[in-house]
């Protein structure tokens, strides 16, 4: 498994975690600042994806 997958998945966790909090908090900023970061896991996992069928690809 390439380290951009888990680390994407730790990041989409952590945004999750951050927006919620933000959510019961009532602070936008943060709330914003977990979907970004949310979004930018999701990106990474989905690169590590990528890697890693390519590198199953060319065995």
């Amino acid at each position: 498994m390439d380290k951009d997958r888990i680390e994407g998945a730790a990041r989409s966790v952590k945004g999750s975690i951050k927006e919620a909090a933000g959510k019961l908090t009532g602070d936008k900023k943060t709330e914003t600042e977990g979907q970004a970061d949310k979004a930018a896991g999701k990106v990474q996992n989905t690169i590590g994806g990528a890697k890693d069928a390519a590198r199953d690809a060319l065995k």
